[in-house]
């Protein structure tokens, strides 16, 4: 096998690890409100706000590796081609 198509299939799992992330920790943050609660009355929501920060708090390390992954790859493909073109010139 080739080293082209193994490549070619790291970068789209990564790419679809980071998409499922994205849109996860989106959809999160979609119900999270830009409130401060002042009266106790409000305990409920207050609460669940910071359950969702929390999750997204602990969500977000990963989609930092997972994008730094995504990049390094991208990187990885485009010396690919740029040294492939370079050696078919050469």
């Amino acid at each position: 096998m080739t080293f082209a198509p193994v490549m070619w299939s790291i970068w789209t799992v990564i790419v679809v690890i980071f998409a499922a992330l994205y849109v996860y920790r989106s959809s999160l943050s979609r119900d999270e409100a830009d409130q401060v609660y002042l009266d106790d009355s409000f305990e409920q929501e207050k609460l669940a706000q910071e359950v969702i920060v929390t999750k997204i708090n602990r969500l977000e390390p990963w989609v930092r590796v997972a994008s730094w992954l995504l990049a390094a790859s991208t990187l990885m493909v485009i010396g690919y081609y740029l040294l492939d073109i370079y050696r078919k010139l050469s």
